[in-house]
């Protein structure tokens, strides 16, 4: 009996290679020509190197396989490109974890079938939830010993404000049921973490997000129904994000050997957070920097335009609007300065 069946998205078929050239290949490059300036593969230009020198080590980190952790913004597209990109060029595709409440149209169960899509539970109690994140941790640790690539966002649901941090949850879900015999570090060396930062010109999700922002202000009690996953999945899809870029960058396996010796002084708890602190600083540096000219600002107050909410603050909307593209601007330059 397969003890992973129960968190799998996807059916093994000889149909699937088929499936890919036929529907799933051709609707991705679609929507890439319908809704993009064009879409880029890239790849971070490590401190002393050459351009093509820093992709040849990061080539070499993803060879046998590679556990990649992006910042997130679209429900379906960004596992899905990133799927296509990494198939495109390394024939690589990872297998992707998606959250259950996701899995309510027949396209976006399409979408993760394509991208080896296993299940991540978020429903049930404090005991169901452990269960479930057991089972995870066990499934990505064999997929890693079998020299699988995984993709999986750096918190659970988007950042709406798009200032983007990864959760020390997930780091401590990773190694749940790694091997007990090695350190918290080592563990996650096992699992090889290679950053890829992703970077779209526009969001077309933004009003919608601005909007929840403002919901969830004016009734801290507010949660986001089935109904509003569904629209924020349809205006994904529909919707233009200019210019694109996928930025992939080294493993920080690197930077864990560089700090072994203080990692190694460190507690647990702030070995998670110094971690996800250099996840966080990698998808910082390869951030996709787009200039923002005095046509922006009409583009913010069309997007204003579109919100339909009781009690409209068209002032915190605004303000919300602008801080989710600057954030990364403001979160990139941080990182040049140190």
């Amino acid at each position: 009996m397969d003890k992973f069946k129960q968190i799998r998205a996807y059916r093994n078929s000889w149909l699937l290679p088929l499936t890919d050239c036929l529907f799933t290949m051709p609707w991705l490059h679609t929507l890439v020509w319908r809704k993009t300036k064009g879409i880029k593969l890239s790849y971070l230009q490590i401190d002393g190197k050459t351009e093509s020198e820093s992709r040849k080590i990061i080539e070499q980190d993803i060879k046998h396989g590679a556990f990649f952790m992006t910042n997130h913004r679209d429900i379906v597209l960004d596992a899905s490109w990133v799927t296509m990109l990494l198939h495109g060029r390394y024939f690589k595709r990872p297998y992707v974890g998606i959250g259950d409440n996701l899995l309510v149209k027949w396209y976006v169960e399409f979408a993760f079938r394509f991208n080896h899509g296993f299940i991540v539970r978020r429903q049930g109690g404090p005991r169901e939830i452990l269960q479930n994140s057991l089972l995870l941790s066990e499934y990505i640790q064999y997929l890693r010993k079998h020299n699988k690539s995984i993709w999986l966002a750096q918190r659970e649901g988007r950042a709406k404000d798009s200032n983007d941090r990864t959760q020390p949850a997930v780091l401590k879900m990773l190694t749940l049921t790694a091997d007990k015999n090695l350190t918290f570090i080592d563990q996650v060396k096992t699992l090889n973490i290679c950053p890829i930062s992703l970077s779209y010109e526009y969001d077309p999700c933004d009003y919608l997000k601005a909007a929840e922002m403002q919901l969830k202000r004016d009734n801290p009690d507010w949660k986001k129904s089935k109904q509003d996953d569904v629209k924020s999945m349809l205006t994904g899809l529909r919707g233009k994000n200019g210019h694109v870029v996928f930025r992939m960058t080294p493993s920080i396996n690197h930077w864990i050997d560089a700090h072994m010796e203080e990692l190694n002084l460190m507690s647990k708890n702030d070995q998670i957070q110094a971690v996800a602190e250099q996840i966080d600083r990698q998808i910082f540096a390869a951030y996709e920097i787009f200039p923002r000219g005095t046509e922006f600002d009409k583009y913010i107050e069309s997007r204003l335009a579109l919100i339909d909410i009781p009690n409209k603050d068209n002032a915190f909307l605004k303000e919300k609007l602008y801080e989710m593209y600057y954030n990364p601007v403001k979160n990139h330059e941080q990182y040049k300065q140190h």
